[in-house]
């Protein structure tokens, strides 16, 4: 990514940084979807920075930006219930199976549920990474109500003994309103059974402030508590990651990488800060 190497360069020693520098980083942090307010906030703390230690300034301004919750999957009860949750096109269903590979490889077991009824796709690619991953897929009838899907999957699950039950979730109904009550409605079928533990948001790291317009949206229907950003690779600049975590204190839990099952780890704040600062 290596926004601020450009800067740390200039100001190394003493500061040659010229209005017009602090002009074009501005706007290289709004190109890198950091959005105007960050952008702005981190404009005026650069400015403050003494050049002989601009690196390790630079590193501590951008921290104090992140979240300082856990970034760990919450592990409430046995079964512990992860609601992954976002729009269509994200990455959720994929998502969740990389979740449920990255589980299995911890030896923790799983059940996965198949809730997003409204597309026989989404269930077809589940069922068929669940095959893959080696864990119990529980899906219902297409078209089907969801909560009953996620009923069942913390059912089994609880059966079963398992570590985990991950339920994947529909992205899109008529409305935003209808979307957002059956989401309400799955988690409140589950808890009353058992308690949620986590609600993880998948966002598309290319789809730079619109991922923030998510975030804010799914936050306010199901209380989201973590995120899973797909496609934080080469081909995205991956600011929106930091100004997420700014505004909302919204810990990001893990990251997709690339198409393969296994290019999915947690999140790794520091490297993070690390590939900011870097050329």
């Amino acid at each position: 990514m290596g926004l601020f190497s450009r800067l740390v360069a200039k100001i190394k020693g003493e500061s040659t940084a010229s209005p017009l520098d602090w002009e074009e980083l501005l706007i290289e942090l709004l190109a890198a979807d950091l959005g105007p307010t960050l952008s702005e906030k981190l404009v005026a703390q650069a400015k403050k920075m003494k050049g002989d230690d601009a690196e390790n300034s630079l590193r501590e301004i951008l921290t104090s930006h992140l979240s300082t919750k856990s970034r760990s999957l919450a592990a409430a009860s046995n079964p512990s219930v992860v609601l992954v949750v976002g729009v269509n096109g994200v990455g959720k269903t994929t998502s969740v199976a990389k979740l449920a590979h990255y589980l299995k490889t911890q030896s923790f077991s799983l059940v996965l549920g198949a809730a997003d009824t409204f597309r026989a796709a989404a269930v077809d690619q589940l069922s068929t990474w669940g095959s893959r991953v080696g864990v119990d897929v529980v899906t219902g009838k297409h078209e089907g109500e969801p909560a009953s899907v996620a009923f069942d999957a913390v059912k089994r699950g609880s059966e079963n003994n398992s570590d985990y039950v991950l339920i994947d979730t529909a992205g899109r109904l008529h409305t935003k309103n209808d979307l957002m009550a059956e989401l309400g409605k799955i988690k409140r079928v589950i808890e009353k059974t058992v308690p949620v533990a986590e609600v993880l948001l998948v966002i598309d790291g290319t789809t730079g402030q619109n991922g923030m317009i998510q975030a804010k949206l799914f936050s306010e229907a199901v209380e989201v508590t973590g995120l899973i950003v797909t496609k934080l690779d080469g081909s995205a600049r991956g600011g929106v990651a930091l100004a997420i975590e700014d505004e909302l204190d919204l810990p990001i839990k893990f990251v997709g990488t690339g198409e393969d099952i296994s290019d999915f780890a947690p999140f790794d704040a520091r490297g993070y800060i690390d590939g900011l600062l870097s050329g």
